[in-house]
């Protein structure tokens, strides 16, 4: 008789219920009552209230604030992550767990933490003042609270592939006379891509969403520092939830626009890198 393969996790029925059930329960469900919400709004007042001057001025500070953010995190985290996995050295398991401080740390006390750090009587905003850099209160400052939270992201999508790379590879192309440089464009970087471009989605995605660690930081200026997710919060505070729904609605439809087409990329990447 053949034996039947041992199972470690329930069969696929099983599995497959309690995936969909959970990932309705916390994901398809609130996402579809605010399309079922926005359906409900007439087209006048909701492009009344998505396209005002206002909200249009929200979304490119936000997006453009973002992707710099998600950018800089991305070089960043490959330095960061490229350090705490070629290096030895005192104090490297330290720093390899404060780049998690990120993900645990309440985004409240970032953004007072930023404030205080890059404020005009602040440590590094005084010093900054003297130079005529002003980083609170402007998109200066809604980028650091962006980096702050989004580089823990970067690093650890990027960490676990250079842990595993052969680095062979590299020894090879160092015999054959491929300079430093010319090494890690051909073949590290390649290797790499795949991960930094997931590190960069979700930095980016974080970025686009974040409100606590901004809302100290930015000034919450309208037309100046008010990011797209306060406004959402001011129009709820007002009792706008019209207002509130269509403006959540077209970053809901954007950043699943922006993330499906950097999924794309991440995949059409890696078909390249394997048909190589």
């Amino acid at each position: 008789m053949k034996s039947r393969p041992l199972r470690v996790l329930p069969g696929f029925g099983l599995s497959f219920g309690v995936t969909v059930t959970a990932l309705s329960l916390f994901v398809l469900i609130p996402l579809a009552t605010l399309v079922a919400r926005g359906l409900g709004m007439s087209w006048e007042s909701f492009t009344g209230a998505a396209l005002s001057p206002r909200a249009l001025a929200t979304y490119r500070l936000t997006l453009l604030t973002a992707l710099t953010a998600g950018l800089l995190n991305s070089l960043i985290g490959v330095l960061l992550a490229w350090t705490l996995t070629r290096y030895s050295f005192p104090g490297r398991r330290l720093l390899d767990g404060i780049v998690d401080l990120p993900f645990a740390l309440p985004t409240a006390v970032a953004g007072i933490s930023l404030t205080t750090l890059y404020a005009p009587h602040g440590w590094l905003g005084g010093l900054l003042g003297g130079l005529g850099l002003k980083v609170a209160f402007t998109p200066a400052g809604i980028m650091m609270a962006m980096l702050f939270v989004g580089i823990p992201f970067v690093v650890r999508a990027v960490q676990p592939v250079l842990e595993d790379f052969d680095r062979a590879l590299e020894e090879a192309a160092a015999s054959l006379g491929a300079g430093p440089l010319t090494t890690f464009r051909r073949i590290t970087l390649p290797t790499l891509l795949p991960a930094i471009l997931t590190g960069f989605s979700l930095s980016l995605a974080r970025g686009l969403g974040e409100y606590g660690s901004v809302i100290f930081i930015a000034g919450n200026m309208p037309f100046k520092t008010e990011v797209t997710s306060l406004l959402i919060v001011a129009q709820l505070e007002e009792f706008d939830y019209q207002g509130a729904t269509a403006i959540a609605l077209v970053m809901l439809a954007g950043s699943f626009a922006l993330l499906l087409g950097l999924n794309a990329l991440q995949r059409l990447t890696l078909s390249r890198r394997e048909a190589k």
